[in-house]
């Protein structure tokens, strides 16, 4: 039994000095490092390493796994931090990882350094690529729709909000810097990089759930509170002057309306555009005093205004300006009111992408007002919605790419299954009763899989356009025209 431990652990060794940039001359510090989990303090090599090429890394921890329930030295439950602890020992050593990053941007530019940096945390499993590619995936009614088979779903408001706060202890919370190999959350093969922006220290490391390309999270280096303001502008620009192939955002810093760690600064970001940087201009203003700067209404299920420009500094001067109107703006025959019991309720999603057009600011409106109607928000989801989505909606989903909980790949298979056969609407997606009508006028008595396949994912992207409706602060783009008419647009 222990021949095959000894095996499989070659097998590794192998796969990170091809893979993982593992130095021949640490091969052997390695190996030790491993034994000792398990106390064996012998080992064989017997006909020497198997051949890396043999499997991908989750073959062949499927089969270290295997090898160590079949020689008892592992219960099957421990498993995942077992992977976890071993692809820790033969991952890079940050300070060896941020040299290589920063050779492969000298050499090729910032973009092909976060391309590398993102294959190598594939490479050492941080990112389950395999699996996320599993995810069901589509595009419908103008928005992108995915299922997350790895993410928890929040449907308790009060829960959700919970997560926002912290305990303290270490780390102090879940996107600290020290969470860098940090057992007590499986977080041994997180790898980070080093950013500079604002002239302050902060980190880039790639998302575990990557929910879309190269999905990953900027991260102020001190732990404190989320915010938007003036600076933030300047801090996008700075990245993506760095790296001028991603977007990056950040989510509204209110509870209800997105972002699931308000007690730590960061922003989200990756390399791919996502359909609300993709969507036209409904109508174009300018502001008085800033002529060459284009600020676009976009047509857009939310509210949201792109402003453009080649120059950061009209970026950061016509974005501030909106900024602080809105946050300040009260419109009681519309619901929205700046201020509520709970303090400040108006705050704004900024997402920036660089483009031939030069820098595209689009700045999210967003509101957490409640009411008895709407308890969880009036622009939150609508409760008629709740059986597809019901988390706060953060800046990934305003953007038009939903995050769906993975509990849904069962109920629509259930609904897929009742309208191919006809039998009516099941018990058990009983609360999927408007879904199941609007797809049952929609087929027209039609029950062909195909076509029922076809009108499922339609009516689910159009569910999710709806509810970015919901959140939007005007629901008319003439409303938006008017809000920036009144403080200077022409």
């Amino acid at each position: 039994m222990l021949n095959r431990v000894y095996r499989s652990i070659d097998a590794l060794i192998g796969y990170a000095c091809a893979c993982l940039d593992l130095d021949p001359s640490d091969v052997d510090w390695a190996r030790n490092q491993i034994l000792a989990l398990f106390s064996l303090d012998s080992y064989d090599s017997g006909d020497g390493p198997a051949d890396p090429a043999s499997g991908g890394v989750d073959d062949l921890l499927e089969s270290f796994i295997q090898a160590l329930e079949g020689a008892g030295l592992m219960a099957q439950d421990d498993a995942p931090s077992m992977a976890d602890t071993v692809m820790g020992i033969l991952s890079s050593r940050p300070s060896h990882l941020q040299r290589r990053f920063a050779q492969v941007e000298g050499a090729q530019g910032g973009m092909a350094a976060m391309h590398w940096f993102y294959d190598y945390c594939v490479k050492n499993t941080y990112i389950k690529k395999s699996r996320l590619d599993r995810n069901p995936r589509f595009s419908s009614g103008g928005v992108v729709v995915t299922i997350n088979l790895a993410k928890p779903e929040f449907k308790d408001m009060k829960k959700a909000a919970a997560g926002n706060s912290t305990a303290g202890g270490y780390p102090q919370c879940t996107i600290c810097h020290e969470n860098e190999g940090f057992a007590g959350r499986d977080k041994r093969t997180l790898r980070t990089i080093p950013l500079t922006l604002g002239g302050h220290d902060w980190f880039w490391q790639f998302s575990p759930y990557g929910y879309f390309r190269e999905h990953g999270i900027c991260v102020n280096a001190d732990h404190t509170p989320m915010h938007v303001d003036k600076d933030t502008f300047g801090n996008l620009l700075d990245f993506v002057d760095r790296f001028p192939g991603y977007f990056l955002g950040c989510n509204a810093a209110l509870p209800r309306i997105g972002g699931s760690v308000l007690a730590h600064d960061h922003y989200q970001g990756g390399g791919e555009r996502l359909p609300m940087h993709q969507a036209g201009a409904w109508r174009t203003l300018h502001l008085d005093g800033h002529p060459d700067t284009p600020i676009e209404i976009l047509d857009w299920p939310g509210t949201v205004v792109r402003v453009v420009s080649p120059s950061r500094q009209e970026i950061i001067e016509v974005s501030e300006t909106i900024r602080q109107a809105w946050v300040d703006y009260d419109n009681p025959d519309l619901n929205i009111a700046s201020q509520g019991p709970e303090g400040r309720q108006s705050a704004l999603s900024p997402s920036l992408v660089k483009t031939d057009r030069g820098y595209e600011m689009s700045l999210i409106l967003r509101n957490n007002g409640v009411s008895p109607e709407f308890p969880d928000g009036i622009f939150h989801v609508h409760p008629e919605f709740y059986p597809v989505k019901q988390e706060p909606i953060g800046l990934i989903e305003a953007q038009g790419l939903f995050v769906l909980p993975g509990r849904l790949v069962g109920q629509l298979a259930c609904l897929e299954e009742a309208l191919v056969a006809g039998t009516g609407l099941p018990e058990q997606v009983a609360d999927f009763s408007l879904e199941y009508g609007e797809i049952t006028k929609t087929l027209q008595g039609s029950h062909d899989p195909d076509q029922v396949h076809e009108a499922l994912k339609s009516e689910i992207g159009s569910v999710c356009a709806r509810i970015l409706g919901n959140t939007a602060v005007f629901k008319r783009p003439e409303q938006t025209e008017g809000f920036l008419r009144g403080l200077g647009c022409r």
